[in-house]
């Protein structure tokens, strides 16, 4: 299996300038980020997810944008597609079409809105693995979905060969040893919130997928060398610069504020999809603010 460790960049979708049903999406775009991204020192790269506005693309577009991001990555960097959704059905179909453009693994969050119990969310997971053989990872954003996979269910999840690991996204950083001890040491933990990212490394998670990564992807790797490498003291003063970020890219609801960020930085056009809009004026002063605590201009 590849590597799945470090910063991994939860990457923004580039569209046309504009706030409409249908932007229409930028694959030239789409291709430099990447290559921004490997030249940056990213670790990885998750395709299609919640930054990626997965949940405003129709399908064909959600498995074009993985397969430009697989041929622009060239197995440089791994790429993690996200293929998750509210029926199980749908999530094994992603998946599979994921694992036939060479995705290098699937990021499934928790199915939304539906709200399953625990069991049900254990027999939908083990569906989608036992169905498509590619390396899963399994996505807990409660706040995103109103359903919070508990740590005893990641412990299940865990003993299906194909489920690798998870990217927890409550920010209870409590969870790195709960799970960790009923999973075991080869369970891959990564960090869905920026935020606590930093003390959830040093607790023993591997990475992060990350929001601010799309803004500042050599400090998310650099903080993320020296969490990994215990250095702590060196993560801890990354991290402070980065602080700001972690905040404000969340302003307005995620993807909004980073993909202005990623415009002002020259690296897409402003657009972005209905029912979001773009970024309010009076929350730009801040998020600029935040940038340039971060070194970038």
């Amino acid at each position: 299996m590849v590597s799945l460790r470090g910063s991994i960049v939860a990457i923004v979708t580039p569209m046309a300038a504009g706030v409409a049903p249908e932007t229409a999406l930028d694959e030239a775009a789409l291709t430099r980020l990447v290559e921004f991204h490997v030249e940056a020192g990213t670790d990885g790269i998750v395709a299609v997810g919640t930054t990626g506005e997965s949940a405003t693309l129709t399908e064909q577009e959600h498995v074009r944008t993985i397969q430009c991001i697989v041929r622009a990555a060239a197995g440089r960097i791994p790429v993690i597609a996200g293929t998750g959704a509210n029926s199980t059905h749908e999530a094994i179909r992603l998946t599979r079409e994921a694992q036939e453009l060479g995705a290098d693994a699937c990021l499934l969050v928790t199915p939304y809105y539906n709200k399953p119990t625990q069991e049900g969310l254990y027999l939908h997971h083990k569906a989608v693995a036992e169905a498509v053989d590619i390396p899963q990872i399994l996505y807990n954003v409660p706040g995103r979905t109103a359903c919070d996979m508990l740590p005893e269910t990641v412990v299940r999840l865990a003993v299906v060969p194909n489920i690798v690991g998870i990217k927890e996204a409550t920010g209870d950083v409590a969870r790195v040893a709960a799970i960790r001890a009923g999973a075991g040491a080869d369970f891959v933990l990564l960090s869905g919130d920026d935020e606590t990212a930093c003390d959830f490394m040093l607790a023993g998670g591997q990475g992060v997928i990350s929001v601010t990564a799309n803004v500042a992807p050599r400090k998310m790797h650099e903080l993320c060398v020296a969490a990994l490498a215990g250095d702590e003291t060196r993560a801890r003063a990354l991290d402070a610069e980065l602080q700001p970020l972690h905040r404000d890219l969340f302003a307005e609801a995620n993807p909004i504020p980073v993909k202005w960020a990623v415009a002002q930085m020259g690296l897409i056009d402003a657009g972005i999809r209905l029912p979001l809009t773009w970024l309010a004026s009076q929350h730009e002063p801040k998020v600029r603010a935040a940038m340039r605590h971060a070194g970038i201009e």
